[in-house]
């Protein structure tokens, strides 16, 4: 089997781990063509976004905390695992990025993905050292974007091509690589990063070019759960489910990969498996396009934190074309993300919901559009939110499932303040308030019985 194996940042952080994933992948190498990806030691990447900031803001002394602590806790690993030579080029490299911005005050998109880079290369240098395989960064790999540096979309075509003629011969052959998660280039050769998600998105990248068997993707979980085990002791693991099962899940906040991750394997039909790190041995969860049929209509109960809900009303939004782009554009303007769109047949408000933390910024941008165009009369804002989301392919086309869902719900007295379901029928989310959503939660998760046993994929 052709397998791609992908390691976050909890599963590469201390050099005892590093060297921990290192056995994992000779295993496999024993019996597979292998390929790894690795990402950032854990928390690095926000370290490094952190010392970016302190730099353009010209703040010396945090500048000098950042990069000592980055510098220390690489090279303490490094010379455990004996990769130090190979670390610190990368770290002067990186001193000198930000040193630039220092010095300039000025911090560009495109100098924030250089210096986020820095995290997955200096992981990829010493998984790579100690496992006598080539490093190489997702530029080198052939992994090529467009110019929206921080969080760049992939030109798929030619990443594709560029994959398979880059490291089709060296799996091929045998060879042990090491790619780093998260890191790309746009046509110019700039570095550019892929965001949320980044380092899983390469590894289903390179996965479907080179045709993997299977992509591999470990974390410090066993795989999918049916729940937040925090929130419902009950929960199990998921064996298998479907790409748009897990996507959907992604979407509303279950410990998976992010749903754009999945498109690449989605696409070319390759499976994704998630694996534990500290159980490798475990199956863990199976993604494909056709996962065996289960009894359970629903799959999983996710629920998203941490939100608020901004209601845009007016008369003066009835029968006006054009009232629901201005309202969203005015928000993709200020780069806000909505989780959760509805709309009455009466078009005479919208809500939509967002993060807490965006809140303020999207009701400030929501009133510039107000004032500019004379959309509406209110804006009202409730934070404290969440979204409950049950997750089922069997929801589609089965009568009675969004009547149980709120029968169960209303028996403990919670009040649903919003509905929104697609036409692909594979979810129905719900806003309750905040206090709630657990309980909510566990209350589908008895309904539709999955605290009983989930049935395993086998590798």
């Amino acid at each position: 089997m052709r397998i791609v194996m992908k390691f976050g940042g909890t599963s590469v952080a201390d050099a005892e781990r590093i060297g921990h994933v290192a056995g994992i992948v000779r295993a496999a190498a024993g019996k597979h063509q292998v390929l790894t990806v690795v990402s950032a030691m854990d928390g690095i990447t926000e370290q490094l976004l952190e010392v970016a900031d302190a730099a353009a803001s010209g703040n010396d002394l945090r500048t000098g905390e950042l990069l000592t602590a980055i510098r220390d806790r690489h090279l303490a690993c490094a010379y455990a695992l004996g990769a130090h030579e190979h670390v610190r080029p990368l770290l002067e490299g990186l001193e000198a990025v930000v040193h630039g911005v220092l010095a300039l005050e000025e911090l560009t998109p495109r100098s924030t993905d250089a210096i986020a880079a820095f995290g997955e290369r200096l992981s990829c240098a010493m998984l790579a050292h100690v496992l006598g395989a080539t490093p190489m960064d997702g530029r080198q790999a052939g992994i090529v974007t467009d110019d929206h540096f921080t969080e760049a979309d992939p030109l798929m075509d030619l990443s594709m091509f560029q994959v398979q003629e880059v490291l089709g011969p060296m799996m091929d052959k045998g060879q042990p690589v090491v790619v780093t998660g998260f890191v790309a280039a746009n046509q110019h050769g700039v570095t550019s990063t892929l965001g949320r998600g980044g380092s899983d998105y390469t590894a289903t990248i390179l996965g479907s070019a080179l045709k993997a068997d299977e992509i591999w993707i470990y974390s410090d979980v066993d795989g999918l759960m049916t729940a937040d085990p925090r929130v419902v002791p009950e929960a199990r693991l998921l064996g298998a489910l479907g790409f748009a099962e897990a996507v959907e899940m992604g979407k509303f906040g279950a410990k998976s990969m992010h749903p754009r991750a999945l498109e690449p394997a989605a696409a070319y039909g390759v499976p994704v498996r998630m694996r534990s790190t500290f159980k490798p041995d475990h199956p863990g969860t199976l993604i494909s396009s056709a996962p065996a049929p289960t009894a359970t209509v629903v799959r999983a109960v996710p629920m998203l934190k941490g939100l608020a809900m901004l209601t845009v009303g007016g008369a003066a939004m009835v029968g006006r074309p054009g009232s629901a782009s201005e309202v969203f554009a005015s928000l993709a303007r200020e780069r806000i993300n909505i989780h959760m769109i509805c709309q009455s047949v009466s078009e005479s408000g919208i809500s939509l919901v967002v993060s807490q933390a965006q809140a303020d910024r999207a009701k400030a941008a929501l009133e510039r559009t107000l004032r500019q165009h004379g959309l509406a009369r209110t804006i009202d804002v409730r934070p404290g939110v969440c979204v409950v989301a049950p997750v089922g392919a069997a929801m589609k086309g089965t009568p009675g499932v969004a009547a149980r869902i709120f029968t169960c719900i209303a028996g403990l007295g919670i009040n649903v303040i919003a509905i929104a379901q697609g036409s692909s029928e594979l979810s129905i989310s719900i806003v309750v308030e905040g206090q709630s959503g657990p309980r909510a939660v566990a209350a589908i998760h008895k309904e539709f019985g999955l605290q009983g046993d989930q049935p395993q994929a086998n590798v």
